[in-house]
């Protein structure tokens, strides 16, 4: 199955998600309140919730001011 791609869920996510991802860029482990809201903003609900590709777009594509 392919991987949906972050940039199609991103604006999606609420804020308070998105700032958690920020906060723990490439988390081994993401809280079950984090992955809910993926879910619900259309991303991805099976391991590996984020691919290197997502956390490289956390880090450098997404924008701190939501």
């Amino acid at each position: 199955m392919e991987q949906i791609r972050i940039h199609k869920w991103w604006t999606h996510l609420d804020v308070a998600a998105k700032q958690w991802l920020r906060e723990n860029v490439r988390a081994k482990v993401i809280p079950a309140k984090v992955q809910n809201r993926i879910a619900e903003a259309g991303g991805p609900i099976e391991d590996p919730l984020l691919t290197e590709d997502d956390w490289d777009f956390v880090t450098t594509q997404s924008e701190f001011v939501d």
